[in-house]
């Protein structure tokens, strides 16, 4: 495992009486995992980077790999527009193959004017959650404190049978962990398209929300 440091989510929020923001968080991912920090200052470096890995050795392919460039660059663009921080990308290998998975670190402010208890919170989630997802909500506690969590299958309409079973489908694992001292909570938004593999997935996703620590 490899740990690694956010950046600082407090500032700009008000903080609750009597309790300090922190300063910054903390997880632990995998080795073989990417990290793109989204910050329009950093990111293309790092969105590089990744294009030069991908690539290496690869020399006939000039329009692929400007391809997964434009694409990323729209991707993490679009991510810190919704909040997002930082943006990690699985390159674990099993075999010749490449375990593709994802995991998006956001702030995001309430969902409601005043803060929920957790349990509240999840209730809401169950209540909003799409009929036609898969939708399993719990109540976590972490070391970062408790966390409100939410897996999802979403399933494609490519590839459905008559009665609407088969096709694609992606998993997702939220976890809402409110920010100590402020009126936002930091969003751990793990997916991955390999639904045979969700439950071992989802493992792993709970694992590094697991680790999730503040710093002062």
């Amino acid at each position: 495992m490899t740990a690694t440091e956010g950046t600082a989510p407090a500032e700009g929020t008000a903080p609750a009486e009597g309790t300090a923001p922190p300063a910054d968080y903390h997880l632990m991912l995998p080795e073989g995992w990417f990290r793109i920090l989204l910050d329009p200052e950093q990111r293309d470096g790092a969105i590089d980077a990744l294009v030069e890995r991908q690539f290496h050795g690869i020399d006939n392919a000039p329009h692929l790999k400007e391809e997964l460039r434009a694409d990323m660059r729209r991707r993490a663009a679009k991510a810190h527009r919704g909040g997002g921080i930082e943006l990690y990308l699985s390159l674990q290998e099993v075999g010749p193959f490449t375990i593709p998975a994802s995991l998006l670190v956001s702030l995001a402010p309430l969902r409601h004017a005043e803060p929920l208890p957790p349990q509240a919170l999840a209730r809401a989630f169950a209540e909003d959650a799409d009929p036609a997802t898969a939708t399993e909500v719990s109540v976590e506690e972490l070391a970062a404190g408790t966390a409100v969590r939410v897996r999802r299958t979403t399933r494609s309409a490519e590839g459905k049978g008559k009665d609407g079973d088969g096709g694609r489908a992606s998993v997702s694992v939220e976890y809402h962990v409110s920010v100590p001292g402020t009126t936002e909570f930091l969003l751990l938004t793990f997916s991955t398209p390999l639904e045979p593999i969700a439950d071992a997935m989802a493992g792993l996703f709970d694992a590094i929300a697991g680790s999730l620590t503040w710093t002062e």
